[in-house]
């Protein structure tokens, strides 16, 4: 018990300031927050499950439908509020509960507050945390999918195999390029705020499932722009790629 308390705490730092501000912004009883750890310490929800969200995005009155038929992607027109403290409103990639105008549940997205796709959905699954796991998940599988697919037709440091590719992944704005073996390179574009968000998560998973361990983000300038993050580029992990790959 003493051990999941102290993970809840990880989670949630600042843990009796963010309670108190739970309880004064939700209007949530001490009663809940009780049966919340309560439900914990029984080991029925995994603790992330508990975790009260900083962020609230709440829907226009039927916008929703593009939700409704899974569609990942939010635009800022669908937006009626964004609940949360300010510097989680402004924070790139911070993930939000997206909810109806009647409060009904709809998904878990990544916030992009200075993009006119201001959201794209994680998941539709109300029980399923934005954690580490489900990011090297999603890496995994996709990886897997293309490399079965390219049944050992890669030959050469110079080609190319496809390795992720955004929301046919799950992972929306994520480009993964492999080329060569585990001696060859990935290179990567991170083409929204959430998945830059996870970005050491995201490397850690593509070196643990290829064995390559050269890991090179490249950018398209005003991709980036539009999403509101910087222009980044360079080395991630081991060795910088060839000028001819790049």
């Amino acid at each position: 018990m003493r051990q999941q308390a102290e993970m809840l705490t990880q989670e949630c730092p600042g843990s009796k300031r963010c309670s108190d501000a739970c309880r004064r912004n939700a209007g949530i009883t001490g009663v809940f927050l009780l049966q919340l750890l309560t439900t914990v310490y029984h080991g029925s929800l995994p603790y992330t499950a508990a975790i009260i969200p900083m962020l609230i995005i709440t829907i226009k009155q039927g916008k929703e439908k593009s939700l409704l038929a899974r569609q990942p992607w939010i635009y800022a027109s669908a937006v009626e509020r964004v609940d949360g403290k300010p510097a989680e409103r402004m924070k790139q990639g911070a993930t939000a509960l997206v909810r109806s105008s009647s409060g009904k549940f709809l998904a878990r997205a990544a916030h992009a507050p200075k993009s006119q796709i201001q959201a794209r959905v994680w998941t539709f699954d109300e029980a399923q945390p934005v954690d580490h796991a489900l990011i090297k998940r999603r890496v995994k599988a996709a990886i897997q999918k293309r490399v079965a697919a390219a049944k050992g037709k890669r030959v050469g440091v110079t080609k190319r195999l496809p390795l992720v590719i955004g929301d046919e992944d799950e992972l929306s704005g994520l480009l993964v390029d492999w080329y060569g073996d585990q001696k060859g390179y990935l290179i990567c574009e991170f083409q929204s705020a959430g998945v830059d968000a996870w970005k050491v998560a995201i490397v850690q998973a593509l070196i643990a499932e290829t064995g390559c361990p050269n890991v090179y983000e490249t950018a398209d300038e005003l991709i980036r722009k539009g999403e509101g993050l910087p222009f980044n580029y360079g080395v991630l992990a081991g060795d910088e790629p060839p000028d001819d790959l790049l």
